[in-house]
């Protein structure tokens, strides 16, 4: 690592976007001027919670300790530490989008004006992620300083769309959705922040495609995909005598999909065993229609998910809305093949390294899972493709992509 450069960013983030990764590139590149973010496990009292015994440690604390910006040294990291416990409580406390979209409003702003009273260092720009990063970018084009924002998700205003519809299907799932204020309010401050950033990325072409949908500056969008580190490389999957194992990492949802997911397994029912790994946050009436045909298992620490991509055969995502679903890298990485919606923004080649089907599709789902089920030959074929591919989109490409992204 060099010294921190004069052309070093302030990244301000809430939340751990991708284990940190932008912070800990451009730390290694020697240009990171300051991490501003709302919890770091190493810094503060949150450190002692280390004394505590693995075995003995709640799920909770094992989350919360993983919440490190590894390889950054402490004293260029600032924590908002009350903010990000009590955002941690409010959320899970939320029961409908409108308290979701309200609270993601007070936090993005109450962290935003938290960041401009930090000390940035000698940062000649700013990095920040959508619906939290206007009152940096504010700060910094007063500053004279360069402002880069990243769209993590296809805009709010899209993903409103798209979900309407699928409420229309599915009125159980996602309890009130009726038009209030905060709606309108968080699209907006979406909008706000593209007109400030010199430059926005998108981790896909779906996410950029989406900002130009709603007439946002597109000639200011870069698509950099992401990446995944090599931990997820693990041995390929060994013939077991059962079913095809069928696996889904992220939060249960109208928007990842899950009903498509469910009724997939209904109609594979003793020819493939479906597994969903995330927290499944949704009113209890639409728990009920989960059924049994899909093995949900809740949270899991990051650390524990790795065990989950070694029992699968195959990965499945069927998700209507996303930026670049890190899960898809985590398969690629894994060596499973995938099957996933051009809505996940995944970098897959249909037919190569799994199947791109179109969202909602459970017909053409079910017919590639079988695919895979009876031709052991395709799968295993497959699975090295993925292999090759994510050794050509992996953590290092990701990081070379994005700091020319960056200085493009």
């Amino acid at each position: 690592m060099t010294e921190t450069s004069n052309n070093s960013f302030l990244v301000a983030q809430l939340g751990a976007r991708m284990h940190y990764a932008v912070p800990r590139i451009l730390h290694r590149a020697g240009r990171l001027s300051r991490l501003l973010t709302d919890i770091a496990a190493n810094r503060g009292w949150l450190r002692t919670l280390r004394l505590w015994p693995s075995p003995l440690r709640p799920a909770a604390v094992t989350r919360l300790l993983n919440r490190t910006p590894k390889d950054i040294p402490r004293r260029m990291i600032r924590a908002y530490t009350s903010l990000g416990i009590s955002y941690a409580r409010e959320f899970a406390k939320t029961r409908s989008e409108r308290e979701r979209i309200e609270l993601y409003l007070r936090v993005g702003e109450r962290f935003g004006q938290w960041a401009v009273r930090q000390n940035w260092g000698q940062a000649a720009g700013v990095f920040v992620y959508n619906t939290a990063g206007l009152e940096v970018m504010r700060e910094a084009r007063r500053r004279g300083l360069r402002t880069i924002s990243e769209q993590t998700i296809a805009p709010y205003a899209v993903e409103r769309m798209i979900l309407a519809q699928e409420r229309a299907r599915y009125p159980s799932w996602e309890g009130d959705a009726t038009d209030c204020p905060a709606f309108g309010a968080y699209a907006n401050r979406e909008r706000q922040e593209w007109q400030i950033a010199d430059t926005i990325l998108c981790g896909s072409g779906f996410v950029r495609d989406a900002i130009q949908q709603v007439g946002g500056p597109v000639d200011r969008c870069r698509v950099v995909p992401y990446g995944v580190d090599s931990r997820f490389d693990i041995p390929p999957a060994t013939a077991h005598g059962g079913p095809l194992r069928v696996l889904t990492v992220g939060t249960a949802g109208l928007r990842k999909g899950t009903p498509y997911a469910i009724e997939v397994a209904q109609r594979l029912r003793g020819r493939a065993v479906f597994r969903w790994v995330g927290a499944v946050k949704m009113p209890d009436a639409a728990k009920a229609e989960l059924g049994s045909d899909v093995e949900f298992t809740g949270p899991v620490p990051r650390t524990r998910v790795i065990d989950h991509y070694a029992w699968a055969d195959v990965f499945l995502l069927p998700s209507l809305c996303e930026g670049s679903a890190t899960a898809t890298y985590e398969a690629l990485t894994a060596g499973r093949p995938l099957i996933c919606t051009p809505n996940c923004g995944s970098v897959i080649r249909d037919g190569v390294e799994g199947f791109v089907v179109p969202v909602r599709d459970v017909n053409t789902m079910m017919v590639r899972l079988d695919q895979l089920a009876t031709d052991v030959a395709l799968r295993e074929r497959m699975a090295s493709a993925a292999r090759l591919r994510a050794v050509e989109m992996n953590y290092e490409a990701y990081a070379r992509n994005l700091l020319a992204a960056i200085d493009a």
